[in-house]
Order: structure tokens, then C-alpha cells, then sequence
């Protein structure tokens, strides 16, 4: 079974923010309630987009005390965990899928002072996070095929986000288990009561008419 309904932390998708006046939007979004931001860094090859790099995690910095949570979706990750360390990231996450030697660039995300996570993809098996736990803080669980905003949750994906819980429950309970792609206030607490911990929320909050009350709402207290 997954583990209790509780108030869970929520971090904004900035890929859904207005980029004409991004820090006005991290603003707004701290102060309606966001725990993190979130950053989905991606370079046109692991997916099939384009969309920002470590200049914009400082700009984002410059204005903001949250902890910026940056999402590698990259085909050489290890190159760019120097840059968002010095751009003013606390947390980095790299997909198992993308990385040859894996604990060795765990290792290093650590070194650098940040946080450091897996991600993996809709269909990528649990198994592969057999040997990752006692380097991760946390795990990233894509619940769309990562690479654009606005996509609709793989449905079969919150199961496997219960069966990633219990996995956790027994070997390494202090991991965050965050949830990525297609969430909205409707799937939230579902997600919520299958395990997640966080939230990653792009369209559900920055199009929202009351952001505030969608963050709430999302955590589960409204």
C-alpha cells in the first residue's frame, strides 16, 4: 500500500513560466506558496527540445531564496555539474538512463555541494535503482516522456510510483520520492497516496488564475 495521504512539498515547473518577466514569476510563485523551483535543462538530443542552462539557474538565484531543483534531461550531464553548482543550484538530478558511470557523477554532484538525484523515464524499470539509494537524496519519477511542458500523466505511472514507494519504505527511507510531468490539482491526491513527496507542477501552477490556491490545493490543504 502506499504510504498516508500527507501535505507535500510543491516545486513550479519554470519551463511553463512567462520568460519576459521570469523574476517577476519567481516571485510570485514564492511567494504563493512554492517549496522549490524546478529547472528542466535540455539539449535537443536526450529530448527532442531546447530549453535553458546555468545562466538563467543564477539569474533565477539572483532573485530568488528557494532551493532550485535542476533536472538534467542532457546527454553528457557530467559536464554541466560544476556550472549550475557555481549558477547557484541546490539540488541536480541526472537520468540513469543518460550516464555511463553513475556513482562516480553522484559523487561529484555531491562534491560540488548539491543534492543529488536520479531520474527515470515512464518505462525505465525500478530495477535499475537497485544499487543508486545510498547516494541519492532523492528520485525523480517521470510520469510523461520528458522533453515538453503540458502533457497528460502515463496513467499506469502512479502504480509504479506506489510500487517505487514501498521499494523506498524498506531500503532507504530518508530518499525523496518527486513526481514530474502531467500533475494537476485532479491527479495530485492520488500521487499524494501513492508516496510522492514533492511535486513538480508547470501548467497546474503558473496557469493558474489563483496560484496560491492551486498550491494548496496540490499539497493537499485546500
Amino acid at each position: 500500500m502506499g504510504q498516508p495521504v500527507k501535505p507535500l512539498k510543491v516545486a513550479p515547473s519554470l519551463l511553463a513560466a512567462d520568460f519576459t518577466r521570469l523574476g517577476e514569476e519567481v516571485k510570485d510563485v514564492e511567494g504563493a506558496g512554492a517549496d522549490l523551483l524546478h529547472l528542466d535543462v535540455m539539449d535537443g538530443v536526450f529530448v527532442p527540445n531546447l530549453s535553458f542552462g546555468p545562466v538563467v539557474c543564477q539569474a533565477v538565484r539572483n532573485v530568488s531564496s528557494l532551493p532550485l531543483d535542476v533536472h538534467l534531461m542532457v546527454t553528457n550531464p557530467e559536464v554541466l555539474v560544476e556550472p549550475f553548482a557555481a549558477a547557484g543550484a541546490s539540488r541536480l538530478s541526472v537520468h540513469v538512463e543518460a550516464v555511463t558511470h553513475l556513482h562516480r557523477l553522484l559523487t561529484k554532484i555531491g562534491e560540488a555541494g548539491m543534492v543529488p538525484g536520479v531520474a527515470l523515464n515512464p518505462l525505465t524499470p525500478l530495477s535499475s535503482l537497485e544499487e543508486v539509494w545510498p547516494f541519492v537524496g532523492f528520485i525523480v519519477l517521470m510520469t510523461v516522456n520528458p522533453g515538453f511542458g503540458g502533457q497528460s500523466l502515463i496513467p499506469q505511472a502512479t502504480e509504479k510510483l506506489a510500487r517505487l514507494s514501498e521499494i523506498r519504505a524498506r531500503v532507504a527511507p530518508h530518499v525523496e520520492l518527486v513526481v514530474d510531468g502531467g500533475v494537476t490539482v485532479a491527479n495530485a491526491p492520488a500521487l499524494r497516496q501513492a508516496g510522492a513527496d514533492t511535486l513538480v507542477a508547470g501548467t497546474a501552477v503558473f496557469a493558474a488564475t489563483d496560484r496560491r490556491l492551486a498550491i494548496a490545493q496540490l499539497k493537499g490543504g485546500a
